[in-house]
């Protein structure tokens, strides 16, 4: 059980790192800024707003698998989160990866609110809840039904939350940071043209693949 675990906790920053060099999580922007900006400072000073309505759109989604989780025994959890990832992974096959526009300069405000919006729009938020609901110690495991005024497994739930938010947000501010600095300062805008990646197939494949395991998992432990 330890090592499941530490896979989760190893998966939740590389899923981080992944959310990170994806373009459309931010770090495109930020290089986009400093370069109409001609600083290198204003590629920096994007990383904070973004990788906050990042976390912002993880905790949202934190919370309710923690939430949900004080009633429901993760077991169901787990299948639910993986239909919901499955249905998600389908509609974003199906609209074809639009982008909310947005103005490209922002205030930080602007930045951490459009970082949200993005993170939220492409799931991010989903893909944490199937390692949360095996992570946060359920109400269902720990009380037996019965309601204190003090909920210890609720509190433990939430710090656990916290802190798998703190994790990926982690791995996702540092493979941006790294991302957007090559790019600003080594290779250039121009290398997009020339090896492009569409990240949005990965995403939508991750989203699958995520989903079918949660949602095989969680039908295993009902076995």
């Amino acid at each position: 059980m330890d090592q499941t675990i530490m896979l989760i906790w190893v998966s939740l920053f590389g899923l981080g790192l992944f959310h990170g060099i994806n373009p459309a999580m931010g770090w495109l922007f930020a290089v986009g800024l400093g370069l109409q900006e001609q600083r290198a400072s204003a590629v920096i000073s994007a990383f904070g707003p973004i990788a906050l309505g990042h976390a912002a759109a993880i905790v949202l989604a934190a919370l309710v698998v923690v939430l949900i989780g004080q009633t429901l025994p993760s077991d169901i959890l787990l299948v639910l989160t993986g239909v919901i990832l499955l249905l998600f992974g389908g509609w974003r096959l199906l609209v074809r990866f639009r982008h909310p526009r947005t103005r490209f300069r922002a205030s930080a405000r602007e930045l951490a609110s459009w970082s949200f919006l993005m993170a939220t729009a492409h799931g991010a938020g989903l893909m944490v809840a199937p390692f949360l609901a095996v992570m946060t110690p359920m109400a269902s495991h720990s009380h037996a039904g019965h309601v204190h005024h003090s909920n210890p497994a609720l509190t433990d739930s939430l710090g656990t939350a916290l802190l798998a938010v703190g994790v990926h947000t982690a791995g996702m501010f540092l493979a941006m940071a790294v991302a957007a600095l090559v790019v600003y300062w080594i290779v250039g805008l121009e290398v997009l043209r020339r090896a492009w990646i569409n990240t949005d197939v990965i995403w939508i494949v991750v989203l699958t693949l995520t989903g079918v395991i949660a949602l095989g998992w969680g039908v295993w432990e009902m076995l």
